[in-house]
């Protein structure tokens, strides 16, 4: 017997009362926010005494950003899926025109030397994290529209990787290697779980791996971050600082960590202990079974998603399915590059670590993603309960 193809159809009758939510995402989705808040609480008391004579500056902030991303995902998951399908393209416009606009004198803000956030109502908006978002969602409808284009021919798959190009450049002119690094390579796994041919998708790696090279090859700033991180001990004090103090983090853990608010490494040794090296006071205080746990809960949220995916392709839904992937491929690869840095076993990049880092921006645009997620899981579930198949449960793994 077969499954309902007509999306319509297998809405009929969804209220926001039946929304069905997937207990392992909710699951992961509340222990990472609770531990991102708790570590920044850890890593910012001392700073926010120092920067504004208060000593749960950042952790009140953060309060304030994790129920603006709560309030955001419970009116994301409303919108049905079909209508990021229908708007991608549109918002993918909106998304260029918000990274010029970054670079407008007045209107960007600048911190540390990059100008990546503009700032609306007083919070900062990291535009490169929410363009990831919209690439996502406009890669799944450009594939759900021509994927016989991309599976046959290279024209295919250079097609959408134009646009996305441009978002690119933009986002090395703020300047932020690391979100048009991921922006690409989501799209080319995306486009390669969709099937494109497998010697069409390592020539374009490799020619990204060309531009790179290319990149860092002509930056002196991205030169010495590359050569920090092969050698950081050759200038602990200065290019290699700040993973000279994330490895002795991750060296004082050891197996259970020196205890939560114990460790040391934040106290103006590790630069942006509250951001981008978060993880590593995880590995000092909680020691490697925490650090471990974290990668846990990562990998059932890059697994929840592709599960998502796979019943949405079950159902017939391509797009569902694409931008579920999509999510899941972005949640894992910035989990896993921030991690990496703080490791060292990757150049310093300056991404957040997804629903734990310090920042109004990443976390609003991280929950409507999860949002986003949860609503095509709520679509697949329900267009299976209304479908000849009935509850016999096979769909719910």
């Amino acid at each position: 017997m077969k499954l309902p193809r007509n999306r319509e159809n297998s809405r009929v009758g969804w209220t926001a009362e039946n929304f069905q939510f997937d207990p392992y995402l909710v699951t992961v989705f509340v222990l990472l926010i609770v531990l991102g808040f708790v570590m920044v609480c850890s890593t910012s008391l001392h700073l926010g005494e120092k920067m504004a004579n208060d000593s749960f500056f950042y952790p009140k902030r953060q309060f304030v950003h994790i129920i603006l991303g709560i309030f955001a995902a419970s009116i994301v998951r409303v919108f049905p899926i079909e209508f990021w399908e229908k708007s991608g393209q549109w918002f993918f416009l909106v998304g260029l025109v918000l990274l010029v606009l970054v670079l407008i004198p007045g209107l960007g803000v600048k911190v540390n030397g990059s100008t990546r956030w503009l700032s609306i109502f007083s919070v900062r908006v990291q535009v490169s994290e929410l363009v990831k978002l919209i690439s996502i969602i406009y890669m799944a409808g450009f594939l759900t529209r021509h994927l016989d284009v991309v599976r046959n021919s290279v024209h295919g798959m250079i097609r959408p990787l134009i646009l996305l190009a441009v978002a690119s450049i933009l986002l090395l002119m703020e300047p932020d290697f690391g979100a048009a690094a991921i922006l690409l390579m989501t799209a080319l796994l995306m486009m390669f779980i969709a099937g494109a041919r497998v010697w069409q998708f390592i020539l374009l790696i490799l020619l990204i791996m060309g531009l790179a090279f290319v990149l860092i090859y002509t930056s002196p700033y991205r030169m010495a971050r590359v050569l920090a991180f092969l050698d950081p001990w050759a200038d602990p004090m200065n290019s290699g600082f700040q993973l000279t103090q994330a490895l002795i983090a991750f060296g004082r853990g050891e197996w259970f960590g020196v205890g939560i608010g114990s460790g040391i490494q934040k106290l103006f040794y590790l630069p942006e202990a509250h951001t981008d090296f978060i993880y590593s006071v995880i590995a000092e205080e909680f020691g490697l079974v925490g650090a471990v746990t974290v990668i846990g809960l990562f990998t059932v949220m890059v697994w929840r998603a592709f599960a998502i995916a796979h019943q949405a392709e079950l159902m017939g839904y391509k797009f569902a399915a694409y931008l579920a992937s999509g999510l899941g491929i972005w949640f894992g690869l910035q989990a896993f590059i921030n991690m990496g840095v703080n490791m060292g076993m990757l150049p310093t990049k300056g991404l957040t670590l997804p629903l734990i880092s310090y920042g109004g921006g990443s976390m609003i645009v991280m929950c409507v993603a999860v949002a986003i997620l949860a609503r095509v899981h709520s679509e697949n579930i329900e267009a299976f309960q209304n479908s000849p198949r009935g509850k016999s449960g096979w769909l719910q793994g």
